[in-house]
């Protein structure tokens, strides 16, 4: 894996993000490529998906993928609940292209007012580690809110026989 890979060149940038949690974790994501937050309702499973997605479901007409974070983060799967969610966003496609795709959380927090003066750069952690998906850390009162890239998260290469 090259450098190029793990240390990108997208970084964080000021503006709203949709903040939502991962079992005691929290991830941010631009609140402009949010198009809805709708309550988890019956997926349609697809054949031959990788794990991560579990399916589709039929959003006013149009047919959208449903991509579990936990599982594409490698976290363990928990009970669902009353909170539980799907995000739907706006994904950029290297095509050029654009799609909506369904991402499952534990819950969503708030619409958070991100300033320059709180992103810290993604850290190096050394190892090989892919930190790809993630364009900067936000420093908030509450604690650290880590800042994705929607795009390297949803990744056309993950959404096979999906993508259009």
């Amino acid at each position: 894996m090259s450098t190029e890979t793990l240390n990108h060149s997208s970084t964080a940038a000021a503006g709203k993000y949709l903040t939502f949690q991962l079992g005691r974790e929290r991830y941010g994501v631009p609140a402009l490529r949010v198009r809805e937050i709708i309550r988890l309702c019956e997926i349609t499973q697809v054949p031959q998906m990788p794990a991560h997605i579990k399916g589709v479901v039929n959003l006013r007409g149009k047919i959208i993928p449903v991509m579990d974070l936990r599982t594409r983060f490698g976290l363990a799967p928990i009970e669902n609940n009353e909170r539980t969610c799907i995000i739907v966003v706006e994904v950029a496609l290297e095509s050029g292209g654009k799609k909506l795709t369904g991402l499952i959380v534990d819950g969503v927090d708030e619409v958070a007012n991100v300033t320059d003066d709180e992103i810290e750069p993604t850290p190096n952690f050394a190892c090989g580690i892919d930190t790809s998906t993630i364009l900067g850390m936000a420093k908030r009162k509450d604690g650290v809110t880590s800042l994705l890239d929607i795009d390297r998260v949803v990744d056309g290469d993950t959404l096979p026989g999906i993508a259009p």
